[in-house]
């Protein structure tokens, strides 16, 4: 085993042990109710919160961060969106369920670009997977999303379809310095890729079987696990993970993130956004 690797894996393991250091924080508020029924990603800008919803249309929305008054919206050629961040001239957006990323104008929501998805694939069971965890808000806001069987999904694809599964793709995105990062599920990894080659820099493992939203601290990236209700701090030169921020049981469940001005924001994709002090 390669000393990077071995890193990783002794990561991981401090996770499931519980070993890895736990940051304290401020109270989880839920700030504001999403403009669409199913948020799924969110990036933090100058001009506004971005989210993007997985409904129908797979609309983009900039709200502003004090009540979610919609600054601008439409919709996106893509397929149940997870994932979204800004390059400073457009918008970058997981196209899950046909395992692309688009580059998408800004201002209109026109596909600029599309490629593939490094590690998408169908999601697979691992021994010491933690289960599928579910909103404790499911009950009390948006109705669940309706796909049918043919569209089955994440972690229901292997076991409806089997050997027919199409597979997904990413969830998390950020941009930094001209590359573009991403949260895959289906390869339990996060990659950095150049954006103009579309070659892999840099993959690392995540700490579970479903990788969210991430967001950068400084240099450090912060990549959500929805089934661990939790947030692991990862040194993206080497993968490790060195600390992590655990949420409550009774908090919303975490899908989308970002980080700005010492706030986490996180979306549950039953319809509400909220954030925390770190």
């Amino acid at each position: 085993m390669r000393r990077r690797e071995f890193v990783s894996f002794a990561a991981a393991a401090a996770t499931v042990s519980g070993a890895l250091r736990v940051r304290p924080t401020g109270k989880v508020e839920i700030v504001f109710r999403s403009p669409g029924p199913h948020p799924n990603g969110l990036q933090a800008t100058d001009d506004g919160l971005w989210i993007i919803d997985q409904s129908e249309g797979n609309k983009a929305y900039l709200v502003s961060y004090e009540n979610g008054q919609v600054l601008r919206s439409f919709p996106t050629e893509t397929d149940r969106s997870s994932g979204i961040t800004f390059d400073g001239e457009a918008l970058w957006i997981g196209s899950t369920y046909n395992r692309q990323i688009v580059r998408a104008d800004a201002h209109t929501g026109k596909t600029l670009a599309k490629h593939f998805t490094p590690g998408a694939g169908v999601i697979y069971k691992m021994i010491g997977d933690p289960p599928a965890r579910s909103s404790p808000l499911a009950k009390k806001t948006a109705p669940k999303l309706q796909t049918s069987p043919k569209s089955v999904g994440g972690f229901d694809a292997g076991k409806v379809l089997d050997a027919s599964a199409p597979g997904t793709g990413a969830h998390g995105q950020e941009w930094r310095d001209g590359f573009l990062w991403m949260a895959v599920p289906p390869s339990r990894e996060v990659y950095k890729i150049d954006p103009k080659t579309w070659t892999v820099h840099k993959k690392f493992a995540t700490a579970a079987n479903r990788p969210h939203g991430i967001g950068w601290e400084g240099r450090y990236l912060w990549v959500t696990d929805s089934n661990l209700n939790a947030f692991f701090k990862h040194d993206p030169e080497s993968g490790e993970m060195i600390e992590k921020i655990q949420l409550a049981d009774s908090d919303p469940l975490p899908h989308g993130m970002t980080i700005r001005n010492g706030y986490m924001w996180y979306c549950d994709d039953v319809g509400v956004v909220c954030r925390f002090r770190m």
